[in-house]
């Protein structure tokens, strides 16, 4: 089939579509959950994003489809679950017969590009495995996009931006993608010039009060300070460009933050991002959600602003109506997809932050995990060897991490179903799988569950529903 065939009549924009469509600008930075900038109330100095929010919506429930850079990038950019497009595997290349919301707008008139961080979307091939990709030319995300940046420094991402720019037709709308390296580990203590005090930080309640993890958790915090900044870089260039008034700005995290019950596990600080969105005179300023929305709802959202009809494969929902403050009925429920991380292989020692197969469904109150690896030894991603999951182990040891806490990082072998009252439970530490009482919630969200891994062609073995 060819590129045309795949990417079929949502090409096509309506003849009622507007002679100037909205220019877009999707800007993620890396391992960032939710709540942490200033606009969600946390103390944090983000003075860029906490302005911006109070320019547009912020909202507060966004859920990656995976904790994962990779498969959550992928469900973001195709508007399907990973699993449903054969992104499982953390090396993976985007499959070529995967559509993507730039390519669709690009057939439709746009010039698409993005710059900065690695968009993680043709695998990290290495070795041997480099002369496979190169053998089949797997590596096909780079040529359906007009312009392509990788890797650059975090001090070239005004000069990209106007390198992407200069280019661009003048009568051309555009998309661009703006990735940041901030916050992803390793975190640099010397990120900002005032870094934040680690004894007077609010831990959140999933953390044991200990040194090692307020230090992890302050440097992690001085890089959220430093993306503001970069942020403010990039705002700064879209205004000198003329482009603020007709631009629509997504600022997202791509997934959770890489410390304990975080990146690499379906809790809320694994898959619950910052989500902010400003357009000038379609969205009212100073607005909040708490609508449940996805990462694979962005594609057809983005589709349906400009124009454009998503993709017949796409999954994910729009949710253009909520931008325009019209009447919306929000999803019932959210997914999330956690698969293997890296690149490397299958030892006897790989612990789960190498290698874990889980799913789980949330709805506003209640969530579901569904663990098929739960024999794989806990181990935060990026993160084990710094002071902060040290001294948990250590603690652990020692018998000074008890209660829930230490239940719920050390219990081995990990319960299969774990199920979670968030209302009373935010922080996910109280199990309530199989309790009489919440058997009726728990088969809902299971056979909500069973459905969707059916829908995806989820090569798990399905969840058990009465």
């Amino acid at each position: 089939m060819t590129r045309r065939e795949l990417l079929g009549s949502a090409a096509l924009l309506p003849a009622q579509a507007q002679t100037k469509r909205p220019n877009v600008l999707l800007v993620l930075s890396d391992d960032h959950s939710y709540p942490y900038l200033g606009c969600y109330g946390y103390p944090i100095r983000t003075p860029t994003l906490d302005k911006f929010a109070a320019e547009g919506l912020r909202c507060d429930r966004m859920f990656t489809a995976a904790p994962q850079c990779v498969p959550s990038r992928s469900a973001i950019m195709s508007g399907r679950m990973p699993v449903a497009i054969r992104m499982g595997r953390f090396s993976s290349p985007l499959p070529p017969d995967v559509v993507t919301f730039p390519e669709l707008m690009r057939a439709a008139g746009y010039f698409t590009g993005v710059c900065r961080r690695n968009y993680h979307l043709d695998g990290p091939p290495a070795g041997s495995s480099q002369a496979t990709f190169d053998k089949y030319g797997m590596q096909t995300f780079a040529p359906r996009l007009d312009w392509v940046d990788k890797n650059s420094p975090r001090a070239q991402t005004a000069a990209k931006m106007n390198e992407f720019f200069d280019k661009k037709p003048a009568e051309k709308p555009f998309f661009l993608w703006v990735n940041f390296n901030d916050p992803h580990h390793v975190w640099d203590a010397n990120a900002i010039p005032d870094p934040y005090d680690p004894k007077t930080l609010p831990l959140p309640k999933h953390f044991p009060d200990l040194p090692g993890l307020r230090e992890d958790f302050a440097k992690y915090l001085g890089e959220i300070t430093r993306a503001d900044d970069e942020f403010k870089t990039v705002l700064d260039v879209l205004g000198k460009r003329g482009f603020t008034d007709n631009t629509i700005v997504l600022f997202m995290g791509d997934n959770g933050m890489a410390l304990p019950h975080g990146k690499g596990s379906l809790y809320d600080p694994g898959l619950n991002v910052p989500f902010l969105v400003r357009w000038p005179g379609v969205v009212n300023a100073g607005r909040a959600t708490t609508e449940l929305l996805s990462g694979e709802d962005v594609a057809p959202t983005v589709l349906d602003a400009v124009g454009l009809t998503p993709h017949k494969q796409m999954s994910g929902r729009s949710f253009l109506p909520l931008l325009r403050g019209q009447p919306y009925e929000g999803r019932r429920y959210i997914f999330g997809q956690r698969g293997p991380h890296g690149s490397a292989p299958m030892t006897p020692t790989t612990k789960s932050s190498t290698f874990d197969l889980s799913r789980c469904v949330r709805s506003q109150r209640w969530k579901l995990i569904y663990n098929c690896t739960p024999h794989m030894e806990y181990s935060p991603v990026d993160s084990a060897n710094d002071p902060g999951w040290k001294q948990m182990k250590e603690a652990h040891a020692a018998g000074k991490l008890t209660g829930p806490l230490d239940k719920a990082y050390f219990t081995s072998p990990r319960p299969v179903l774990e199920f979670f009252d968030l209302d009373n439970d935010p922080s996910e530490l109280n199990n309530l799988a199989g309790k009489p009482e919440h058997a009726a919630m728990q088969e809902e969200l299971t056979r909500a569950l069973l459905e969707k891994m059916i829908l995806d062609y989820d090569f798990l073995p399905l969840p058990l529903a009465n």
